[in-house]
């Protein structure tokens, strides 16, 4: 019985224990209920934090592709198609200089050359907020030209890499066969960083589409980039920035360093079309990534942009030999080579802009005019521009600039000019209006390189001097630059 009584007083206790313990957290828990209701409500109301944007896996991997289908473009590209042109005792030099003026470009573009071309700065040049590449990490990302799609910023910094070494490679065409190789390399990257830079900061350089959503937004967007894209200059993957660009600082080289010796006398023909074919195909190749590519991601206007390198190729290849046929009787394997490399050139600034029948026009005009550019106007300039680089790159992206201008009109099945604001596409488009524009980037980026290169050549010219002696020109510059020859004699 004492048992008893005493667990029913145990049990009595500490049910006055919980009751009491209860009484005293009763006010806690009742003030605490309404702040947690208050503080998920506000939670509620307060807006999501946007999430940090993904780069899409499949635009990566497109890009990641384009981008080494123009390494191909350039090495083993470029380098087999002037190597082919030159004369067997100049083979390797050229070959020599498109490989390692690549390389000294790449080292170029991350120490300096992409934060000076594609940062915010002024209309004319970026700043150093991205040089040596700092602040760019693997979580970095660029915008492509579609709101709310990104790639990593490593990707979009070497695609264009790549488009920089090219440039400066396509003027060694110029000068081939006479000049000391130290000049070659010096002039590059002068000529890089005071003309290739400039214009295509003035030419590409935008905050992106994001950044637009009303009028205010898009004119201060229009405010920070580029000069010529400001005005409205439609260049989709490099008429004026690459070839315009190239081809006017090989001609100024072609006029200071003065004709090779013989030339008009000697014969100097080419000594292997057949690798002048083989690099020619690779161009073709390569240049899908270097035009389709240039959307920076993978949709339709990536695919137009390709069908139209397809067919305007072809339809050059097609000019200019028919061309050749009427005009001599019969069609060159170099001609064919030639027109294909001319169709190239012209289909790059309207590829993402023009129709399919546009780009068959501009590719057909293109085989025609650059095979005038090569006979006709070569002689007239009277400069020895040894690979035809202005003949071909310069009146090919001359032309196609203009074109651009005449068929993204939307009346001749072009895609018209894209409002960011309304999100569609304006709805006015003047032909007359963007000829003029197109004009204007020509003649900018025309004035623009000839002015930097003649200076970039006198001041290699004091530094070390242009061109070999005749003694080593005759000899070849395989032997007397490089010690070694391209072929066992």
């Amino acid at each position: 019985m004492k048992k008893l009584l005493a667990s029913l007083a145990l049990g009595l206790s500490m049910l006055m224990g919980s009751a009491a313990v209860m009484a005293d957290t009763a006010p806690a828990a009742a003030v605490a209920a309404p702040a947690a209701a208050a503080a998920t409500s506000a939670a509620a109301e307060a807006p999501a934090a946007a999430p940090a944007p993904v780069p899409n896996k499949g635009d990566t991997a497109w890009m990641t592709v384009a981008t080494a289908l123009v390494i191909m473009m350039t090495i083993p590209g470029l380098a087999l198609f002037y190597g082919g042109l030159v004369r067997s005792k100049n083979m390797l030099s050229i070959l020599m200089q498109v490989f390692v003026v690549t390389a000294l470009i790449y080292v170029l573009w991350l120490l300096y050359g992409y934060t000076f071309a594609f940062t915010a700065g002024n209309p004319f040049i970026g700043s150093m907020d991205k040089l040596f590449f700092l602040g760019i990490t693997p979580d970095s990302v660029a915008a492509t030209f579609s709101k709310g799609v990104v790639i990593p910023e490593y990707t979009f910094a070497g695609f264009q890499a790549t488009f920089a070494a090219i440039t400066c490679a396509l003027i060694v065409g110029s000068f081939a066969e006479r000049v000391k190789f130290s000049a070659v390399l010096l002039f590059c990257a002068l000529w890089f960083t005071f003309s290739y830079l400039p214009v295509a900061h003035m030419v590409w350089y935008w905050d992106g589409p994001d950044a637009i959503t009303d009028a205010a937004s898009l004119e201060t967007v229009t405010a920070a980039a580029g000069w010529l894209w400001a005005k409205g200059a439609l260049d989709f993957a490099g008429g004026t920035v690459v070839h315009i660009n190239a081809a006017v600082a090989g001609l100024v080289g072609a006029y200071m360093i003065g004709k090779r010796t013989g030339y008009g006398k000697e014969s100097m023909a080419p000594h292997s079309l057949t690798l002048t074919m083989v690099g020619a195909s690779m161009l073709w190749v390569g240049w899908f990534g270097f035009n389709a590519g240039s959307n920076l991601e993978a949709n339709g206007v990536t695919a137009l942009a390709f069908i139209n390198t397809l067919v305007a190729t072809a339809a050059a290849t097609l000019s200019w030999i028919m061309g050749e046929a009427m005009g001599k009787g019969k069609s060159s394997m170099l001609g064919a080579a030639s027109g294909a490399v001319a169709g190239l050139v012209a289909i790059t600034p309207a590829c993402g802009f023009v129709g399919p029948l546009g780009a068959i026009v501009i590719g057909f005009a293109a085989g025609l005019f650059c095979l005038w550019g090569v006979s006709g106007l070569k002689a007239l300039l009277g400069a020895d521009d040894s690979l035809d680089v202005f003949g071909v790159h310069g009146v090919g992206g001359i032309l196609g600039a203009l074109l651009t201008g005449v068929f993204a009109s939307p009346s001749l099945g072009g895609t018209g000019i894209y409002d960011y604001v309304a999100n569609a596409v304006a709805p006015d488009y003047s032909i007359s209006g963007q000829v003029w524009i197109q004009l204007q980037a020509v003649v900018t980026t025309i004035v623009w390189s000839a002015v930097v290169s003649i200076i970039a050549y006198k001041v290699v010219d004091l530094l070390l001097g242009l061109r070999v002696s005749e003694e080593e020109e005759r000899e070849g510059l395989d032997i007397t630059s490089h010690g070694e020859s391209a072929y066992n004699r």
